[in-house]
């Protein structure tokens, strides 16, 4: 018996997506085998919003579907991604003539899945294009983005180009807007303890007490180095000022900043690393102009969190701050 309360193992992502729809029946439903749609569809006349993603890092993705947000969540097992044909399927569930936007996290089996799919899409007529989340800076500053992974930073994408479609923006719109903010975005992971795969309780990746790894990957991958635990100031600011480095903010820039918990990292730990964080911002000139603390994307019982900068113009603020949602787990009571 693993530490967790589950039922078959084989059965875990049946159940938690049963059991999500349910409590969330007034706002998301299930559409197919592992894939969660809105409770109330969009306008055919407006770009649908979807995206993929394993199982396991609860309360992404599926987390955000709802209006204003993801019409679709296509749900893989843990830690998997969900296939092309399960991803194929919800495209032709969402075929339209304003077009489809996927939203892609940069992980080699959500990738395989998303290309294979829109292949298929692209010979029956379905229109879709895609945008590939790649914030993860750990591999380094200079890294090109297709070889950085997407972590957390793809929610407030979401939020904004979910705006953008539910306002009837056309497609290409909605890429441009995404993808100005997606270029000015970075995210940073630490992590002070690996979580277990609910399958089969396997440790994803050691880490000894009192050791941490900045730029841990979402599922326990190794990132930019072990070091010893310091105080969450000296991380903050370690960390924030990472990406600065990478985004080359200036005095007089709006900028959105997440904490991301990552599992098993308490809001108090998450609070005391914002405040830090948003001093180091505010000191050098940088209005944080939207800001988020909780858990968006977890990892089961990972110690840690990701820390999200992203660098906003005036539209992104608006969709991000002004714009309704009515997601389970993004809600903003908008325009």
């Amino acid at each position: 018996m693993m530490n967790k309360f589950i039922n078959d193992p084989d059965n875990l992502t049946a159940e938690l997506l049963e059991g999500y729809a349910m409590a969330y029946s007034n706002q998301v439903a299930i559409g197919g085998e592992n894939i969660i749609v809105r409770a109330h569809a969009k306008a055919e006349d407006k770009v649908a919003v979807i995206t993929l993603g394993g199982s396991g890092h609860e309360p992404a993705l599926s987390g955000f579907v709802g209006d204003g947000m993801l019409d679709c969540s296509v749900v893989g097992d843990i830690f998997a991604a969900p296939g092309a044909q399960r991803l194929f399927q919800a495209l032709q569930m969402f075929k339209r003539e304003a077009g489809i936007l996927l939203v892609v996290l940069n992980h080699s089996g959500d990738v395989m899945s998303a290309n294979m799919a829109c292949q298929l899409a692209e010979r029956t007529g379905i229109k879709v294009k895609t945008i590939l989340t790649h914030d993860d800076i750990s591999a380094g500053l200079d890294v090109p983005d297709d070889d950085r992974r997407g972590l957390a930073g793809c929610v407030p994408l979401i939020k904004i180009v979910g705006a953008a479609a539910e306002e009837g923006k056309s497609l290409d719109e909605i890429i441009e807007i995404g993808e100005r903010f997606n270029a000015r975005l970075a995210t940073l992971a630490v992590a002070m303890k690996s979580c277990t795969h609910p399958q089969n309780g396997m440790t994803i990746s050691d880490l000894p007490d009192g050791e941490i790894e900045i730029g841990m990957g979402q599922h326990g991958e190794g990132g930019g180095g072990r070091k010893q635990l310091v105080s969450a100031d000296d991380t903050a600011e370690e960390m924030i000022g990472l990406l600065m480095k990478k985004l080359q903010p200036k005095a007089g820039n709006k900028a959105l900043l997440i904490i991301n918990g990552v599992g098993a990292t308490t809001h108090m730990e998450m609070n005391i690393v914002y405040r830090k964080a948003h001093q180091v911002l505010e000191n050098a000139g940088i209005e944080v102009a939207s800001a988020r603390i909780g858990e968006l994307l977890t990892v089961q019982e990972q110690a840690g969190f990701q820390m999200i900068l992203g660098l906003l113009d005036d539209d992104h603020v608006d969709y991000l701050n002004n714009r309704m949602s009515n997601a389970p787990y993004w809600t903003t009571i908008g325009k």
